[in-house]
């Protein structure tokens, strides 16, 4: 059984800016962090169809530090989408953005693969934190 995460966040940006914040390595440097230190997590990822990457912090006795990613989908500054793999679990993460007009951007996240409801909670949970940290990234 595979399992979903599907999210919604609004963000008053522009799809350049939001664009950016997704696929610049400083930037996700700075919204994407440890969740547990609030430390970034160093990465190189770049937006290219075909780049491996990674996403490194500190490792806890419960996990590596480590996540690892393929680049799967670049349409600027529309969707990004990439594998998104870390104890042991191995997932599709698509990003889609829409102007809503008026200043607003919505982001749209869905996270596919998932094994089990566990890994589904810590993943909604991980994702909302994050997105609130791109949030004041973005101000």
């Amino acid at each position: 059984m595979s399992l979903t995460l599907s999210l919604d966040f609004q963000y008053k940006t522009t799809l350049e800016k939001l664009w950016s914040a997704l696929t610049d390595s400083s930037k996700l440097a700075k919204w994407v962090c440890n969740i547990q230190t609030g430390e970034p997590m160093e990465n190189d990822f770049k937006p290219v169809v075909g780049h491996r990457f990674q996403f490194r912090t500190q490792p806890t006795e419960y996990w590596d530090g480590v996540v690892e990613g393929e680049v799967l989908i670049v349409d600027e500054p529309n969707r990004l989408s990439y594998t998104w793999g870390s104890g042991g679990e191995k997932h599709t993460v698509v990003w889609t953005l829409q102007d809503l007009g008026d200043g607003k951007v919505n982001l749209h996240l869905e996270q596919s693969g998932i094994s089990n409801e566990q890994a589904l909670g810590g993943a909604k949970y991980g994702w909302s934190k994050w997105c609130s940290e791109l949030e004041k990234a973005l101000a």
